[in-house]
């Protein structure tokens, strides 16, 4: 299982990165409208979000939602977002999973694949097309 965990964590990741990667850091502050996340502060939500559902769904901690300001460039919120996969990755990799575990992970994946869909979208908006997608 934990195998299989880390393989689906990687597929996350490599996906993910390759949409930060493909909007130009110019565009990282662009949003199809003014009442959402631009695409910089989307993605520091996706990291935030890793480490977050990390905590409290994987690891069983209670840590409260206390989002920090998005990272400021391109290169750092890659960094962030690496970081993020890198910890959950550790996580996952220490010992058997519990039951508990697998399914904070499974939530922790559905939370960054809702919002990594919105990133594409973004993409799109820009006239940049989206990675094939894998898994």
């Amino acid at each position: 299982m934990k195998e299989f965990l880390i393989t689906t964590l990687e597929n996350s990741r490599t996906y993910t990165l390759s949409v930060a990667e493909l909007m130009p850091e110019r565009e990282y502050e662009f949003k199809p409208v003014d009442t959402i996340w631009n695409f910089r502060e989307l993605l520091h939500h996706i990291a935030y979000g890793i480490e977050w559902w990390e905590n409290n769904f994987v690891k069983g901690k209670n840590v409260e939602w206390n989002q920090p300001p998005a990272k400021a460039t391109k290169k750092d919120v890659i960094a962030y977002l690496n970081k993020a996969y890198a910890s959950l990755k550790e996580t996952i990799s220490q010992g058997k999973p519990s039951n508990d575990a697998i399914k904070g992970f499974h939530a922790t994946m559905d939370h960054i694949t809702h919002h990594r869909g919105q990133a594409t979208v973004y993409l799109r908006c820009k006239g940049i097309t989206p990675p094939a997608y894998t898994y």
